[in-house]
């Protein structure tokens, strides 16, 4: 099953007392990128996120958020910065000794002062933090990967109704070659009548089965259809795969255009010509899915 490369997900929960958010999203990337943003003092959560994701994930822009909030009972420490308070007193006694304005301070408006409190938390147990982590991750990535999946079905049916289309289209100058190289005996024989009708002179029909042929060689495109026919079963069959594939359905789309390239080089004719513009418009309109394919 092919995965888009754009997914979403978020997973909030509560674990041993602990209030754990997480949620990741992506878009495509060439390569697998992964951005962590934990709280403060929770970087120790980082590397083992960014495994726990490639693990799964194996492409893609991923930007993960992780929140942990801790619960009321959870036991902590305020204490007092006496030398820093200690300084501040001592400044407002000179402030107000100097300018003789009243020293009004409380300690109320003295605790807002920066700094004055710091707060303790007691020690976390780093490996139960990261399990509880993990756990509220993988239940986001879960949700990530459905709608990855989901996002991948609809871009398979497109390729998949485009690959028709242009199988038809294939289909149409295969039929239609032939009857170019008909016209163009048709119109060379017109030319060469035309031309020695007055003078007697009777048509070299050899010669003019050699122009043929060669004119048929020149813009046959009976090798360039069935290789073109051979890329689009490699792609209906890597379609099917449980592997990323992005990176193999990009070369077989190169491998596409090329051979509809070859095919416009030769064709003479105004209607194959157009046909061959069809075909690598609907080529392109796949290249732009397949960009965002895992």
């Amino acid at each position: 099953m092919i995965k888009s490369m754009t997914g979403f997900g978020r997973c909030e929960t509560e674990i041993n007392g602990r209030e754990i958010t997480v949620e990741i999203k992506s878009v495509n990337h060439r390569y697998f990128e992964f951005s962590c943003r934990t709280p403060r003092g929770y970087n120790f959560l980082d590397d083992k996120l960014k495994s726990y994701v490639n693990s799964k994930v194996s492409r893609g822009k991923i930007d993960m958020f992780v929140n942990i909030g801790v619960s009321e009972d959870t036991p902590s420490e305020v204490t007092v910065n006496h030398q820093l308070v200690s300084g501040y007193l001592n400044a407002m006694k000179e402030i107000s000794d100097t300018y003789g304005v009243s020293n009004d301070i409380s300690v109320v408006s003295l605790s807002r002062f920066p700094d004055v409190f710091t707060v303790h938390k007691a020690a976390e147990d780093e490996e139960q933090i990261t399990a509880d982590v993990l756990s509220a991750a993988e239940s986001a990535l879960n949700s990530f990967i459905s709608m990855r999946e989901a996002e991948g079905e609809k871009m398979k049916s497109d390729i998949l109704s485009r690959a028709q289309i242009i199988l038809a289209i294939v289909e149409e100058i295969e039929v239609r070659s032939p009857q170019t190289v008909e016209e163009y005996e048709k119109r060379l024989l017109e030319k060469i009548k035309q031309t020695l009708d007055n003078n007697e002179i009777n048509i070299d029909e050899q010669r003019v089965l050699t122009e043929v042929a060669i004119f048929a060689d020149k813009v046959a495109v009976a090798e360039e259809t069935v290789r073109l026919r051979s890329h689009f079963e490699q792609l209906k069959k890597f379609l099917e795969y449980d592997e990323p594939v992005g990176r193999k359905i990009d070369f077989i789309i190169q491998e596409m255009n090329r051979e509809a390239n070859t095919i416009g080089s030769k064709v003479q004719d105004a209607v194959l010509a157009h046909k061959v513009v069809d075909i690598k418009s609907e080529i392109e309109k796949i290249r732009e899915q397949i960009q965002n394919i895992e």
